[in-house]
């Protein structure tokens, strides 16, 4: 998390240098947090962590659709860890929850993180123009989404 290139394709709020406080904050956070809503797993090789990744179900008439968010660090990049991670993590939730609908919005610039989703079996459904504000720049996003067969 202390990655420049990691924290510029992540929404704002995480706090940079990320200490071990922030990460143990983080993990009691998703531990204490309802398991019907946040669906969150660490991305680990060979019983290290290399990333995260989370499912976050939305409310009102969008309950049983969920937003997706991951990071991995940048020497596993490329590596199809990201991808694999992706196709776990929606099967569990597909499996193990009345979700139907997971989506994610990748920056448009962001083709690694495009690339892993479409991987994933996800569809792309359109950009969104101008939809966020990132490091001073309006920036366009992604909309990609995997339905549940």
């Amino acid at each position: 998390m202390n990655n420049k290139k990691i924290l510029d394709n992540l929404r704002d709020g995480l706090p940079f240098p990320y200490t071990e406080k922030d990460a143990e904050e983080y993990i009691l956070s998703v531990l204490s947090s309802d398991k019907s809503k946040t669906f969150a797993f660490a991305i680990t090789l060979d019983d290290k962590v290399i990333g995260s990744i989370g499912v976050f179900r939305c409310e009102n008439i969008h309950s049983r659709t969920a937003e997706m968010g991951y990071y991995i660090g940048e020497p596993y990049w490329g590596n199809g860890y990201a991808t694999s991670a992706v196709r776990q993590t929606c099967k569990y939730v597909f499996e193990n929850s009345d979700i139907i609908r997971i989506f994610a919005t990748p920056f448009a610039h962001n083709v690694g993180s495009c690339r892993v989703l479409e991987k994933a079996g996800f569809r792309y459904e359109g950009t969104l123009h101008c939809n966020a504000v990132k490091n001073g720049k309006i920036l366009d996003m992604k909309m990609y989404a995997l339905i549940k067969s």
